[in-house]
């Protein structure tokens, strides 16, 4: 058993659940935040929310399902090694996508601009902000309360991005809470608190994994070559690695050992980078971690190699105009859908119309606010899969928005 750094969360001493609850008898909070995430709605949903490439064009590229995997499977693997709760790590990385809306970051450009359209005052739609929204509000498993009610810890690490107005709305029903880095002293930057070990482990192990299945899915899909990405130093150079190893070895089996290595590049190089940052910062708490700069990196090299590899997908990837193509049909569907649900709230289920006339829980149990209807549309949206969103376009717009 790994016995826990001194820096590290651990759960005997976590700042709790928005409603207190007793302890498991067998389990952590953190390995509980686990299981109510893995037996959440919005994470089963997740398996038919895809990456780059929509459902319907084809069963083997990434979803987010597999893609949260991926990150916990990295994640554990770095945190065992630092001495880092694996638990908390797992939990953040099943939980940091549930908020994301079908058809990838088109889905969320189209309904945060919905928003912004429908309501200038309105936060607009951004998939941490979501992801939060969903384990503290929109889940409802439980008798007491609204949400999965997760331990500070792990709402934390889910919100890994937040504006200050945002961090402000979320302040004024949750003071001193999650939101409470994302707003510094006037003229202070970078933010006033950085978040766990395990949170900043979670964000990198989530970039590490991104990296490398869109390059997996990139080839698969005919978009991206081998001979292209001898362009990019990151995987040149253990391409060449595994060429030498296995001279001759060629296709899919020369991608797969090349993504192999570089994933275990990264990972013993964050694993370097971060004792070294550990051992010159020296915290010896959780708050001293939280009051020190970012600890978990990679090296200088390592991060410039990275940042090569994601122009790179950025360019030849992202807007490959078969890509381009797709996600601007995406948008649209997202848009129509918006469109009619706000003309016509009763083609929503009865579930979600009821919405619009009741008070909504916030994270202090004395505080209560009207849900607005363009905010219950965009919930409504942003927790369809893929294939039921465009179903869904298909029974309300009469047309095929994907032929196949």
């Amino acid at each position: 058993m790994t016995i826990l750094a001194p820096y590290s969360c651990d759960p005997a001493q976590s700042r709790g659940r928005r409603y207190p609850e007793p302890a498991a008898p067998t389990r952590s909070d953190f390995q509980r935040d686990r299981d109510r995430i893995v037996h959440s709605t919005a994470f089963r949903r997740l398996v038919y929310k895809t990456q780059v490439f929509l459902n319907h064009e084809g069963d083997l590229f990434r979803t987010r399902l597999t893609h949260s995997l991926e990150v916990a499977q990295l994640g554990r693997s770095i945190a065992r090694t630092l001495r880092l709760n694996e638990d908390l790590v797992e939990a953040i990385a099943l939980a940091h996508d549930l908020g994301h809306t079908p058809f990838g970051h088109a889905g969320q450009d189209a309904l945060n601009a919905c928003l912004k359209s429908h309501d200038p005052d309105s936060a607009g739609f951004e998939h941490n902000l979501q992801s939060l929204r969903v384990v503290d509000s929109l889940e409802e498993r439980y008798p007491d309360y609204d949400g999965l009610n997760l331990s500070f810890e792990t709402r934390e690490g889910i919100l890994k991005h937040c504006s200050r107005r945002n961090a402000r709305r979320i302040s004024e029903r949750e003071p001193d809470g999650v939101a409470r880095r994302f707003l510094p002293p006037s003229g202070a930057t970078p933010p006033a608190l950085q978040p766990s070990l395990e949170a900043q482990l979670t964000n990198l192990a989530d970039e590490i994994a991104y990296n490398a299945h869109d390059i997996d899915d990139g080839v698969r899909s005919g978009l991206l070559s081998l001979a292209q990405l001898k362009e990019v130093d990151l995987f040149d150079r253990y391409s060449r690695e595994a060429l030498a190893r296995h001279p001759g070895l060629q296709g899919r089996r020369l991608l797969f050992e090349t993504i192999r290595r570089m994933l275990s590049a990264q990972v013993y190089d964050v694993m370097d980078a971060t004792r070294a940052a550990l051992l010159d910062a020296a915290p010896d708490s959780v708050q001293a971690v939280r009051e020190s700069p970012p600890l978990v990196c990679f090296s200088d090299e390592m991060a410039l190699r990275s940042s090569s590899l994601k122009r790179f997908l950025l360019q030849n990837l992202y807007r490959h105009p078969q890509v381009v193509e797709t996600t601007q049909t995406a948008r649209q569907v997202v848009r129509d859908l918006f469109a009619a649900y706000m003309a016509d709230p009763a083609q929503m289920p009865q579930a979600h119309t009821d919405r619009f006339d009741r008070l909504e829980s916030s994270p202090t149990a004395s505080s209560k606010r009207q849900a607005k209807p363009g905010r219950v549309v965009a919930d409504y949206i942003a927790g369809m899969t893929d294939r039921f969103a465009t179903k869904e376009h298909e029974r309300l717009n009469g047309r095929v928005a994907f032929p196949a």
